[in-house]
């Protein structure tokens, strides 16, 4: 008996020690914290007022800060234990973090972000990476990864990022909570690291819209103004052509919306590329702008381009001389990133300024006073961890030909979460005019509670829809594209035909026309890229060849234009169009 009492106790304690030893693994891979926090301390606000004078506006929350803020006392290490080894600690705090201190919020610590606050993804391998509460196996985005991870897992009410490039709004749409950047200039950046002078912003995130506008008050030194409501909601139907998320579950939800709130009058549709590029000469001569001596087909990828110079420029100037000293033992990617040789004459930064310049000229005539501009926040869901993915150059241009808007014209942008798809969340931009900071935050106020309840109508109807095949639904969207055609909304109708390649993209009719909407609307370059595609797919595709001659010689391209007719004709000796156009030609090339 006594034997197998010993025999049971040794089991019991084997079966325990196997408990625990779980357990502790499970606390290695997600943290109380969710990996989120640097270092944890309280700033406690002053005392309330006796009554009858109001309470602080902000009383009873909780915030967190990016470790980029000075906190007096304490060494910031901006994303890099290099930096804290070098620096000596803080002797005064920021006075954004004093405000919200003073406004009654309780400051409970720093939070992770990237490496040097350089990165989107969120990954840091110094301190940890935080943890997507929603989709852990997937990053959180960067740079302000910790800050938004603390508001997603609800450690803390809201949180102070930086956004330079989209260090507020990427991890905002990643971990499905609101991220507020404000206009340039707006909010304080004393008492923080610079990344780069001329796009830094102190943005913040919530979950709630009545606490990101409180934060909002307290930030933002503007002058009150009676509360007003859009004139117009603007959508720019081009940039949702490169979510991959159907327009049912993204800019359709924001339009439904809008219609319920504001009625349709208010609702407009404009391709934003072409817009850019007839308001923003400055860019056709902007640096890393051109290949081979032409322009490239993207104003927004162009956009990205000049941004991205922009922040490794500033950064070198702002902390060269510490890069060269540390160097040794800075991670070779980032350092790599950091050194690249870049052409950074006068004129090549005055050619950037005046891109600034018009950018904001450009975006404040669009919206004006009262207007809305509805944008992705970000083409591609959060990659999974441990993938190259969000560094690969195709990501990192759609992600910041998107993010560039706001960060060159200096506009506040406002990201809202629209629940999930497929697994991961989705998101969608507002933004205002630059100053139109406390117009966008009432904004949101007054769209949020609708939009929730379209994302709940979305979520319902895809469960009780009866499911249709991918092949099924292009077909669907492919003929809708097709009336809208017929209605002569090409851009609407470019919409549709985009969402039919979506579901299936092995059809050449999809991109052939999409290629006729592209013509009507004057964009030779994607209409080119469509045929091409289109006859890749159906080589015997007479119309795909038509319209590839017709773009080709808009852009000039007459010989490749003539081969295209001529091919036309040998598929289709009836063609008069083809005939035609060949001759004219060949008449006056010959």
């Amino acid at each position: 008996m006594a034997s197998q009492s010993t025999n049971l106790w040794v089991l019991l304690g084997l079966g325990l020690a196997g408990v625990l030893l779980i357990s502790r693994k499970l606390k290695q891979t997600i943290k109380e914290d969710f990996g989120a926090f640097i270092k944890k301390f309280q700033l406690l606000p002053p005392p309330q007022p006796a009554p009858p004078k109001a309470p602080h506006p902000l009383t009873s929350l909780t915030f967190a800060i990016s470790d980029l803020f000075n906190i007096e006392g304490h060494v910031s290490t901006f994303g890099h234990p290099e930096w804290e080894r070098t620096h000596e600690s803080a002797s005064s705090t920021a006075p954004t973090v004093s405000a919200l201190v003073e406004g009654g919020a309780t400051c409970v610590g720093t939070t992770v972000v990237d490496d040097l606050a350089y990165g989107i993804s969120g990954v840091n391998k110094h301190y940890g990476t935080p943890t997507n509460p929603a989709v852990p196996a997937r990053v959180p985005g960067g740079s302000s990864s910790g800050a938004a991870v603390a508001v997603a897992a609800n450690l803390v009410d809201f949180s102070l990022g930086i956004d330079t490039v989209g260090g507020v709004r990427i991890p905002a749409g990643f971990c499905g909570i609101l991220g507020f950047r404000p206009s340039y200039g707006a909010v304080s950046h004393l008492g923080i690291i610079p990344v780069s002078t001329s796009l830094d912003t102190v943005g913040w995130f919530a979950k709630d819209p009545n606490i990101l506008r409180r934060v909002g008050h307290i930030l933002i030194q503007a002058p009150f103004v009676i509360q007003r409501n859009p004139r117009q909601i603007i959508i720019a139907d081009d940039c949702f052509q490169y979510l991959n998320v159907p327009l049912d579950r993204s800019s359709q939800l924001v339009i439904n919306a809008t219609e319920k709130i504001f009625g349709k009058q208010v609702l407009k549709h404009i391709n934003l590329e072409d817009y850019l590029s007839s308001k923003v000469p400055s860019l056709k001569e902007s640096p890393s702008q051109k290949t081979n001596g032409q322009l490239k087909a993207s104003s927004l990828k162009s956009l990205a381009n000049i941004m991205q110079f922009l922040r490794r420029h500033e950064f070198g100037l702002s902390h060269d001389e510490w890069m060269n000293i540390v160097k040794p033992n800075l991670h070779a990617a980032v350092s790599a990133q950091l050194h690249e040789k870049l052409e950074e004459s006068d004129v090549e930064i005055e050619k950037i300024k005046n891109v600034r310049s018009e950018m904001r000229a450009a975006i404040n005539t669009l919206l004006k006073d009262e207007g809305i501009l509805v944008i992705p926040t970000v083409a591609d869901p959060p990659p999974k961890l441990g993938g190259k993915e969000i560094v690969s150059e195709d990501y990192q241009s759609r992600a910041l030909s998107l993010l560039s808007i706001a960060s060159l014209s200096g506009c506040c942008q406002v990201t809202i979460p629209l629940g999930f798809y497929e697994k991961h969340h989705v998101s969608v931009s507002l933004i205002a005019r630059h100053g139109g900071d406390r117009f966008l935050l009432d904004t949101l106020q007054t769209m949020y509670t609708a939009l929730q309840e379209q994302v709940d109508v979305a979520a319902k109807s895809k469960s009780s829809k009866k499911v249709v095949s991918k092949e099924e639904s292009a077909e669907i969207a492919k003929e809708k594209g097709n009336q809208a055609y017929k209605d002569k909304q090409w851009q609407k109708a470019i919409g549709f035909y985009t969402e039919a390649i979506k579901l299936s993209g092995n059809n050449a009719t999809y991109y052939s026309n999409r290629a006729q909407a592209f013509l009507e609307l004057g964009s030779y370059v994607p209409a080119e890229v469509d045929c091409t595609k289109a006859i890749s797919l159906d080589k015997k595709n007479v119309k795909a060849y038509f319209r590839r001659g017709t773009a080709r010689e808009m852009l000039g391209y007459y010989k490749e234009a003539i081969d295209d007719y001529k091919y036309a004709l040998v598929l289709e000796p009836t063609n008069k169009r083809a005939a035609s156009a060949a001759e004219r030609l060949r008449k006056l090339f010959q």
